[in-house]
């Protein structure tokens, strides 16, 4: 859903940017509450990974394909301050080095595939595991409905920009019909890549996930056929031990990514995604502008000079896992160097 240049108007276009940086604000100041000394370095990595898996378009309808937004995995995996961050880095490298999303069109993007996706994802997610059991099991399922709510919430979020700045006259009815169908098929997608990497970080280090917090579900022993909950575990283990497990979670998850981005990339559908069709069906990107970046010799996810496209967009997709992970890793670390003194404690009493 990354908008291009000449969609939306100058004036609405700097509206939307003024909007974004708010966002932008307000999530720095958020994230240094949510982030410690075992999250910072991990929400560079959930960056990098959401950079990888948007590589990833899979078929939706005839002609048209989809791709995650990321904005409820990021959310719910680091919380929704940081969270809204990813998703702004992730989308700034995509628009300087791959003209992927317009330049002047960066504010639309990361209000619609940040702001709205992040706030309606998390909400819906926080609601329902408060009347959820506490289980893993309904915690990945929270994770699901938001995800899948959180796509046609951001199709809608489009289209009401689109009614105010858009640069053709077109009914708004119909494209907003035509966000919202293609983008629910869409959000299924999304909602079964977020519900899979919830579950699988929750089954594997539940205290690295934010949306988890709490989530203690007892191990059991079988005792005479019967399962019973097993003594309380020990405390946890000291922090070099700690850090270490991180480390490994944090290689695991750089690989994942690397692979996704310089190998399964290839196999993505080459179909445009939800809003290039119905721009081209409903004749909204009639005024669309070459993207200032479309001489970068990343541009359109390809090395420029080397002729073979396997290779080429696999190079690009690490090159671009790389550079999304550093630049993420140091935005983050700096945002948690900046901590306020008073963070601490409030973190204290939230903690697992």
């Amino acid at each position: 859903m990354h908008v291009p240049d000449g969609f939306i108007n100058a004036p609405v276009s700097a509206v939307a940017g003024v909007v974004a940086a708010g966002a932008v604000a307000v999530g720095l100041r958020g994230a240094r509450r949510e982030l410690d000394e075992r999250t910072a370095p991990l929400a560079g990595l959930v960056a990098a990974f959401i950079f990888a898996v948007q590589m990833l378009n899979f078929p939706v309808a005839a002609g048209t394909s989809g791709h995650l937004l990321g904005g409820a995995l990021a959310a719910i995996l680091v919380g929704p301050y940081t969270g809204l961050l990813c998703i702004a880095v992730v989308l700034l490298m995509q628009g300087i080095l791959f003209a992927d999303g317009g330049l002047t069109a960066l504010g639309v993007n990361i209000t619609v595939m940040g702001v709205v996706t992040t706030v309606v994802a998390y909400a819906l997610f926080r609601g329902l595991t408060r009347v959820l059991p506490r289980t893993r099991r309904s915690t990945t399922a929270a994770a699901f409905v938001a995800a899948l709510v959180s796509v046609p919430a951001a199709a809608v979020a489009f289209t009401l920009i689109y009614a105010i700045g858009g640069t053709t006259d077109v009914p708004i009815g119909k494209v907003l019909t035509a966000m919202v169908g293609v983008h629910v098929l869409i959000g299924i997608g999304e909602a079964a890549i977020t519900a899979l990497t919830v579950g699988a970080v929750i089954a594997v280090r539940p205290d690295l996930v934010h949306g988890a917090r709490g989530l203690a579900a007892p191990l059991k022993l079988r005792v005479d056929g019967e399962l019973v909950d097993a003594p309380a575990a020990p405390a946890p283990s000291p922090a070099p031990a700690a850090v270490r497990s991180t480390r490994r979670v944090w290689a695991a998850g750089l690989v994942a990514a690397l692979v996704l981005a310089g190998f399964v990339s290839f196999y993505a559908s080459a179909n445009p995604d939800g809003l290039e069709k119905v721009a081209a069906d409903k004749g909204i990107d009639e005024k669309v502008q070459e993207h200032d970046a479309a001489d970068s010799p990343l541009a359109d996810y390809g090395v420029k000079d080397i002729s073979n496209a396997r290779v080429s967009g696999g190079l690009a997709g690490v090159i671009g896992v790389g550079v999304t992970a550093a630049v993420g890793s140091g935005v983050f670390w700096a945002v948690r160097r900046r901590r306020t003194p008073a963070a601490p404690e409030s973190r204290t009493t939230e903690s697992v």
